[in-house]
């Protein structure tokens, strides 16, 4: 298999147009996609469990015996991590414990300060009483996934964890649930589809309402999730999977080329990039593609994504690649150098940012510890990983002391006035220096 890889020069006329134009990705939606999405969430929100086993028995293949059958118990989820091999077992352990000791650093503590005149300032944060987490079943399935939500939402203290996942045929998947039993999720249900996000975004007979939605699902999930915010918080709507490798020529071509793989055998859309100032490098690069592809399982899958969204690009020295990667703002961001700490300064907006040739995005993927779920199609300009913060809330603390209500009340009553909000500015007049009589009243 020949690969046709796209091959661009920063240098060259029109570059810009050629970046623009790789980058584009059009996310429309499919209107009767949409219609049906709209559906499915209406009948689940009137109709509750009754909807679940009527959609779980069209979509999913199989015949629940009433509600009660859709949920999964703790034993059966027990067991399914005690069967499961050893040699996964002890990586799955693994990697839940490094993924937890990485989220419990992101914990943040409530804080207070006082100001001179006794006012007291501060910030209470507090976790989701209840998180859902949507799990792709069947072949799609990914316990990594479950590990990176249900952990991050642990670490940040919710109080009950749900889990949704489809089990196509009634089989569910066993390593998805050993994971799930490892990461402590509290509730699993047997649905998936729009009509599982429904479930959890309004709650019916069965299946308890959550707070926040967060997980992986394919188009039907991610228009549900659009749907459903507002009602409850979702993580993000994910686009396709991005890589972009920073090279300097010092990695082996076969790595850099096996990285860009990682990402371009997800889906034919995914996005794989490589930037590099070495013209012979980028040659050696191409070869090892053209070489390797031929043994890779998807590589029909490997091929489309390349030639669709991929490409190799020329640029004229490292600090250009850094320009260029900011604009891209890419997923997943592998500086391939012998000095990446001389780059970081320069780099703004990435999700994940790999340092150096031994830290290949597959890592990160499974389990060096920070999470996975990242933003993707140019949002990380304004986005940040999935993370114990995703899980928590932060109210404000104000306790204003009787001095402090006669400095700040002339201040915000001139303000209220200013607006024309009598009531606002007669709320702060009543407290500067109040008479006994008016604090009384």
């Amino acid at each position: 298999m020949k690969l046709n890889l796209r091959q661009l020069d920063s240098s060259a006329p029109g570059f810009a147009a050629s970046l623009d134009t790789l980058l584009a990705f059009e996310s429309a939606q499919d209107p009767a996609l949409e219609t049906r999405v709209r559906e499915i969430l209406a009948a689940v929100k009137t109709r509750g469990d009754a909807a679940l086993l009527e959609f779980t028995s069209k979509f999913d293949r199989w015949q629940p015996a009433d509600a009660g059958a859709l949920e999964i118990d703790q034993k059966t989820l027990a067991t399914a991590l005690a069967k499961l091999d050893p040699a996964l077992r002890a990586a799955l352990e693994t990697a839940a414990d490094r993924i937890r000791r990485y989220h419990e650093r992101q914990l943040q503590p409530s804080w207070q300060y006082t100001e001179p005149d006794g006012t007291v300032l501060g910030q209470q944060v507090t976790p989701l009483d209840r998180a859902g987490l949507y799990v792709p079943g069947g072949k799609a399935a990914y316990p990594s996934s479950v590990l990176m939500n249900a952990i991050a939402a642990k670490a940040a203290g919710v109080h009950e964890l749900v889990m949704v996942t489809p089990t196509p045929d009634g089989q569910s998947n066993e390593t998805v649930l050993a994971a799930a039993a490892l990461a402590g999720v509290d509730r699993v249900f047997r649905i998936g589809g729009a009509q599982a996000v429904g479930a959890l975004a309004y709650g019916t007979q069965s299946v308890p309402a959550v707070d926040k939605i967060v997980g992986p699902g394919n188009a039907y999930v991610a228009a549900a999730k659009r749907f459903v915010f507002g009602v409850v918080g979702i993580d993000m709507v994910a686009g396709p999977s991005e890589i972009l490798v920073i090279a300097d020529g010092s990695t082996s071509p076969d790595w850099v080329a096996m990285d860009l793989f990682s990402q371009a055998e997800h889906d034919e859309i995914a996005q794989a990039i490589l930037l590099c100032p070495d013209a012979a490098y980028i040659a050696a690069v191409t070869e090892s593609m053209q070489r390797l592809v031929a043994e890779m399982p998807r590589a029909e899958i490997i091929r489309a994504s390349l030639e669709n969204r991929g490409a190799l690009i020329k640029v004229r020295d490292l600090a250009e690649a850094c320009e260029i990667s900011n604009l891209i703002a890419p997923e997943h961001l592998e500086l391939s150098v012998s000095d990446p700490e001389a780059l970081l300064p320069q780099l703004r907006h990435a999700g994940a940012i790999f340092m150096g040739a031994y830290s290949s995005e597959s890592l990160g993927d499974y389990c060096a510890g920070p999470n996975h779920v990242l933003p993707t199609s140019r949002t990380a300009r304004f986005s940040s990983p999935l993370g114990v913060p995703d899980f928590q809330k932060r109210s404000s603390i104000i306790k204003v002391s009787s001095s402090g209500a006669t400095s700040l009340g002339r201040i915000a009553a001139a303000l209220a006035r200013a607006e024309g909000l009598e009531a606002h500015a007669r709320s702060a007049d009543f407290r500067i220096d109040p008479s006994p009589s008016t604090r009384k009243m």
